[in-house]
């Protein structure tokens, strides 16, 4: 992936003098993510547990914004910048060791998850008629944490994630002339030496004036391994968010 990355990056340069907007653009938008958590943690014990299942946790809060900003100077990249917040918490039961903490089957546990990412995102236009095309590069500062606690005692684990990726960009979009809709898609993607990321939406938008109205589905899938801890989860669900460009 790494190679691909760079032919991504070699390619982008190449297309840089042809690939950029016609004015100066604007945005900024914020979202509810009525998101999902399935998938497995590991500790360098070798306990391992289910997220759904096993810890039952559901969604209690989520942030996410994004700002972006096009000009019509060549070469130079437009910019976007996005923020995520997943929090989760639960309980449920475990019924094997997990992070050093010793469970007799049927025994409570609570737990919490937090999710954080924030993303700087450089990319060209490629195209820009009622076709779009945005092809970039992301930098994704991505930190997790969950927090397994057994109840009635001082048993505590945790299990962190904390790393700097790079990720492809990709950004299309279909406008149906003089109605203001517009269906589209975006993402953000990186694999490597065993560690995966991947981010889609798929939406469908109205716009009218400075007044930009989105509805979809967003999928994100983290499966990221350090020398204690790995982290191998799937988020999804549908998404709303109200913005305004100018």
């Amino acid at each position: 992936m790494r190679n691909l990355i760079v032919a991504a990056g070699g390619s982008l340069l190449l297309a840089a003098p042809f690939a950029h907007a016609d004015v100066v653009g604007l945005g900024a938008s914020v979202s509810y993510w009525d998101s999902e958590l399935t998938g497995e943690a590991a500790d360098k014990s070798g306990g391992e547990v289910d997220v759904e299942n096993d810890l039952d946790l559901e969604n209690d809060s989520n942030t996410n914004a994004s700002l972006y900003f096009e000009h019509p100077v060549p070469v130079l990249p437009n910019v976007r910048l996005n923020y995520t917040l997943v929090q989760q918490s639960g309980r449920g039961e475990l019924g094997a060791n997990f992070g050093g903490i010793d469970v007799a089957s049927g025994v409570d546990v609570q737990s919490e998850l937090d999710l954080e990412q924030l993303d700087f995102t450089f990319y060209y236009e490629v195209l820009d008629n009622w076709v779009n095309l945005d092809l970039g590069l992301t930098a994704r500062d991505l930190s997790g944490e969950l927090i397994v606690r057994q109840v009635g005692t001082t048993q505590v684990s945790k299990t962190e994630v904390d790393a700097v990726l790079p990720m492809g960009y990709l950004a299309a979009r279909f406008d149906l002339p003089l109605t203001g809709v517009s269906i589209g898609a975006e993402g953000n993607f990186v694999s490597y030496s065993g560690d995966s990321l991947h981010d889609f939406n798929a939406y469908g938008q109205f716009e009218m004036a400075v007044i930009q109205l989105r509805a979809g589905y967003r999928q994100m899938s983290i499966d990221y391994e350090d020398d204690d801890d790995r982290l191998d989860v799937e988020i999804d669900g549908p998404f709303v968010s109200a913005g305004v460009v100018f």
